[in-house]
């Protein structure tokens, strides 16, 4: 999952340094070659994805997948190759709520050309022209179930009831998700978040501040913070918790007022490979391909017959579960475009304060 993006020139510039140094393959002799570079998260992304997507396409087409780790924010380093015209990969993940309304402003992204009515199965909001998304990750309130048995938080109110649900609390270090919680704990229904009342979810934030043992800034710390037992509750992303669950710990997912988020490939405009990056994109359209890929990840399918290649078992620990995901609700991309510089400045000068 993508980080916070600051979209300031000072980042892109950077960006732009690091690529002059960076590119592993010369452009002209990558040119020769019938293959692409993906770019991905890394760690169980790229064995979920080189199961799923890259090693069936190779073997449909003949055209290499070879697949790079990337930065944890791939924005400023997208927005620079483009810009600079040096691609050190063609294709990567981008997510619906953080990356795409700014690239698609910039004109950033290649056109794919896609259609949602050419893709009835695909959720509607995981396509645009130019992005696809293929699969579906929430923020959620996760707890041990050794500190409360059965009678855990089941809301962002309880988790900001300290007297009823005594415990070492989590929460991220971002705006993102962290105010719509907050708004949440202060009883804003999940249907009205937006345009979000920014004044009153710092101040439902001043409430839980003093409560906040840590503030997490990477899906791995927020992992071992719930599974070690170093907190009671926490937000974190559902697949981070699952991980945990899956080592053993005795960690419980609420889904219930989750925040969903969209993940999926986007090409940077302009690659000498457009068009096999094009047809890498549509290939993972497919549902079958995508059932593939929760094997590893407990991240959802954004196509809806994927489940009918899912154990029921498996589907039940997915955010587009039928039953999971009627309790959540996407994050306004337009929203957060919009709003995210100067709400970020606002969070950092708070946290600190």
């Amino acid at each position: 999952m993508t980080q916070d993006f600051n979209p300031a020139r000072r980042r892109i510039l950077h960006g732009a340094g690091a690529l002059a140094v960076a590119g592993a393959m010369p452009l002209a002799a990558r040119a020769q070659t019938k293959q692409i570079v993906v770019s991905d998260p890394g760690g169980p992304y790229t064995t979920a994805y080189r199961e799923a997507f890259y090693d069936p396409f190779e073997k449909a087409t003949g055209i290499k997948v070879v697949s790079v780790a990337r930065e944890s924010q791939p924005v400023a380093q997208f927005a620079a190759m483009v810009q600079t015209k040096n691609y050190v990969w063609d294709v990567t993940t981008l997510t619906l709520s953080a990356d795409i309304p700014y690239l698609e402003a910039k004109g950033l992204l290649e056109p794919i050309g896609l259609k949602a009515s050419d893709y009835p199965d695909i959720m509607p909001e995981a396509i645009t022209p130019n992005w696809l998304g293929v699969d579906v990750y929430s923020t959620v309130l996760a707890y041990r179930a050794d500190k409360f048995k059965d009678n855990g938080p089941k809301s962002w109110a309880d988790f900001w009831d300290v007297k009823k649900f005594p415990g070492r609390r989590c929460l991220r270090r971002s705006p993102l998700d962290t105010l719509e919680q907050a708004l949440l704990a202060d009883g804003v229904p999940l249907d009205k978040l937006y345009p979000l009342d920014v004044d009153r979810a710092f101040k439902s934030l001043d409430k839980i501040k003093p409560h906040i043992n840590i503030w997490w800034t990477s899906g791995a710390q927020a992992m071992q913070a719930i599974q070690s037992g170093d907190v009671d509750m926490i937000s974190t992303w559902n697949g981070r918790a699952q991980a945990a669950k899956d080592n053993g710990a005795p960690v419980t997912i609420v889904w219930n007022q989750g925040l969903y988020s969209i993940e999926g490939w986007g090409i940077p405009k302009g690659t000498p490979r457009a068009e096999e990056a094009r047809q890498f994109v549509r290939f993972c359209a497919d549902a079958k391909r995508q059932a593939l890929l929760t094997r590893t990840l407990a991240y959802g399918p954004t196509n809806r017959k994927s489940f009918e290649t899912i154990s029921k078992e498996r589907a039940a620990l997915l955010p587009t579960a039928p039953d999971n995901i009627r309790n959540m609700k996407l994050p306004s991309p337009q929203w957060w475009e919009e709003n995210r510089q100067k709400v970020t400045e606002r969070f950092n000068s708070w946290i600190i304060s």
